[in-house]
C-alpha cells in the first residue's frame, strides 16, 4: 500500500492538503476538481483507494461531482492500466510498479498520480496546456490514443534498416576553412585573371620592394598594405591566407610558390564541398540532424569537424545510420543559394544541434529559432560558462512557441559532447526522460539529462485563457 494513503477518512480541515498530496502541484487540468470544487465525498472515496480500488465508472462519478467531464474507457486503460509504446518511456515516473497494469482499477494513490503525471507530460508536450490536453484526449478510445501518440514516435527500426547514405567526398580538416564564403570571395578568379587575394598580395609585395625590399612574411604584407581594398577586406584576406601568413618570401616567384598550393587546395575543397551539397540535397527527405554553427576562423572549422566526427561516429549511434548535415563539408554557388539550402534542411531535419562558437551569428540563431518554432528538438552545445549564462540570462532560444500549435518549446542545453550523443540516442529510440516541476509561476517540463526546460505552462489564469482563446484565431 502506498505510504501516501491515510488509514482513515481525512479530517475535514485537511481536505485540501490531502488533495495536494494526491496530485502534488503537477496537474492544472485536475486541480479544480481536487482542490477548489471537490465535495467531501470525493476525498472520502480517494482516501480508500488502497483498500477499495477505483474503477473507471467511479472516477467519472468523482469528476462529475466536481463539474468536470468524464473519461472514456480507452483513456482510463491507456493512462492507468497499460504501458504503451510512446515517444518516451511511460514507466519512468514515480517508481512505477507493474502490478498497476495487471488489474482493472486504480489501486493506490501513487497509481493515481502516475496516470495524472503521464497526462500532464503528454499535455505539455503536445498541447501546451494540461486542461487542453485532457479535454482533447479524454474522449478518445484506446486505439485512437495509440495511433495519436504512435505518430509522435520516431521510426527507430526504419532508421536502422535503411542502411548508410552515400559517402561524402572527403575534405582534409585543415583545408575545410577554404569552403567558407570568405575564402570563396578571396580566391575566386576576378576580371584581372587572378583572385582578389592574389592581386592584393602581388601589389603589396611590389610596394614592399619599392620601399627597400628584403625578406618579409606574408602577414607583414597585410600590415603594409594601404589600399582601400586592403582595409575593407583585411579580415577576409587574412582568413583566406591563414596557411601561409607566417611564410617568408623575398621574390615574386616565391610569392607565387606560396600562394599556388593554397589556391589549388581551395579549388579541390570547393569542388568537393559543392558535390557534397548535392549529396545533402539528395538525402533531404531522409535528413535526421541539421548542425548549425558559426565558424569565424580556421580553428573553428577544425573544432567543428572534430565535434561532428566524435559525435556522429560514436559507436552508440552507429546502428541508427543517421543522416546529418556537416557544415564543414558543404558549400553553395552563392550566398542566396546557401540561405535557401540551409532553410530547406532545417525544415526537413528531425533534430537541430546548435554548436556555439566564440561568437554567435544572426543566421545560426535564426536557424535554431526556426527549428524550435517548428516544434523540433533542439540541442544547444556550448562551454560551461556559456551554458550558465544561457540559463541565468534567459537566452531568447530557451523559450519559443511552435507556431502551428502554440505549444511553448525550449532547447536542451549541454556543455558535454557525450550528453549530445545520449540525447540523440534517446530521441531516436523514443527513450526521452522528463520531470515535472511545479514553480510559483507555473509548471515546467524538464529534460532529465540537462535539466533544461523543454515545455512550460503559466499559472497566470488570465494569460492562459487569453492565449488559448485567441492564439488559433484566424487573422
Amino acid at each position: 500500500m502506498s505510504t501516501l494513503v491515510p488509514e482513515n477518512t481525512p479530517p475535514a480541515n485537511g481536505e485540501r492538503n490531502f488533495a495536494r498530496k494526491i496530485v502534488g502541484e503537477f496537474s492544472f487540468g485536475f486541480d479544480d476538481w481536487l482542490v477548489r470544487k471537490a465535495p467531501a465525498e470525493v476525498f472520502n472515496r480517494l482516501a480508500q483507494i488502497g483498500q477499495d480500488p477505483l474503477p473507471q465508472a467511479q472516477l467519472n462519478q468523482l469528476l462529475h461531482l466536481c463539474h468536470e467531464p468524464g473519461v472514456s474507457e480507452g483513456f482510463f486503460k491507456y493512462y492507468w492500466l497499460t504501458t504503451p509504446e510512446h515517444a518516451y518511456d511511460v514507466s519512468q515516473f514515480l517508481n512505477f510498479l507493474h502490478k498497476w497494469t495487471e488489474g482493472t482499477a486504480i489501486i493506490s494513490v501513487d497509481h493515481l498520480k502516475w496516470g495524472l503525471y503521464r497526462l500532464s507530460v503528454d499535455s505539455l508536450m503536445y498541447f501546451g496546456d494540461v486542461r487542453t490536453g485532457f479535454q482533447t484526449l479524454r474522449v478518445k478510445n484506446e486505439q485512437e490514443l495509440a495511433s495519436f501518440f504512435g505518430k509522435k514516435r520516431w521510426p527507430t527500426d526504419a532508421l536502422k534498416t535503411r542502411g548508410p547514405a552515400l559517402k561524402l567526398v572527403q575534405i582534409a580538416k585543415d583545408d575545410r576553412y577554404l569552403i567558407s564564403e570568405m575564402a570563396c570571395k578571396s580566391h575566386a578568379i576576378g576580371p584581372a585573371g587572378c583572385s582578389d587575394l592574389k592581386q592584393f598580395l602581388t601589389e603589396a609585395f611590389k610596394t614592399h620592394i619599392q620601399a627597400g625590399g628584403g625578406r618579409v612574411t606574408i602577414r607583414k604584407l597585410f600590415e603594409q598594405g594601404t589600399s582601400k581594398k586592403a582595409e575593407d577586406r583585411q579580415t577576409e584576406f587574412l582568413f583566406s591566407a591563414d596557411a601561409i601568413l607566417d611564410d617568408e618570401i623575398e621574390s615574386a616567384e616565391q610569392l607565387e610558390q606560396r600562394y599556388s598550393p593554397v589556391f589549388e587546395k581551395f579549388e579541390t575543397a570547393r569542388r568537393a564541398a559543392l558535390k557534397n551539397t548535392e549529396y545533402f540535397l539528395s538525402m533531404v527527405n531522409d535528413l535526421d540532424i541539421y548542425v548549425a554553427t558559426s565558424m569565424r576562423d580556421r580553428d573553428d572549422f577544425r573544432k567543428m569537424a572534430d565535434f561532428c566526427e566524435r559525435v556522429f561516429r560514436d559507436p552508440a549511434l552507429s546502428a541508427l545510420n543517421l543522416r546529418y548535415f556537416d557544415p564543414t563539408m558543404s558549400a553553395a554557388e552563392g550566398h542566396e543559394d546557401k540561405g535557401l539550402i540551409e532553410c530547406l534542411m532545417v525544415k526537413s531535419a528531425k533534430v537541430l544541434v546548435y554548436v556555439a562558437g566564440k561568437t554567435d551569428s544572426f543566421g545560426k540563431d535564426a536557424e535554431a529559432a526556426m527549428a524550435l518554432s517548428l516544434g523540433k528538438p533542439v540541442i544547444f552545445y556550448c562551454d560551461e560558462a556559456r551554458r550558465s549564462r544561457f540559463f541565468s540570462e534567459v537566452h531568447p532560444l530557451s523559450r519559443l512557441i511552435e507556431f502551428e500549435t502554440g505549444v511553448s518549446v525550449g532547447a536542451m542545453v549541454t556543455s558535454k559532447q557525450e550528453q549530445v550523443v545520449e540525447l540523440l540516442l534517446r530521441i531516436f529510440e523514443n527513450r526521452m526522460q522528463y520531470r515535472l516541476d511545479a514553480v510559483p509561476g507555473g509548471i515546467k517540463l524538464r529534460e532529465k539529462i540537462t535539466n533544461s526546460v523543454v515545455r512550460l505552462q503559466t499559472r497566470n489564469g488570465l494569460l492562459r485563457e487569453t492565449f488559448w482563446n485567441y492564439y488559433h484565431r484566424k487573422v
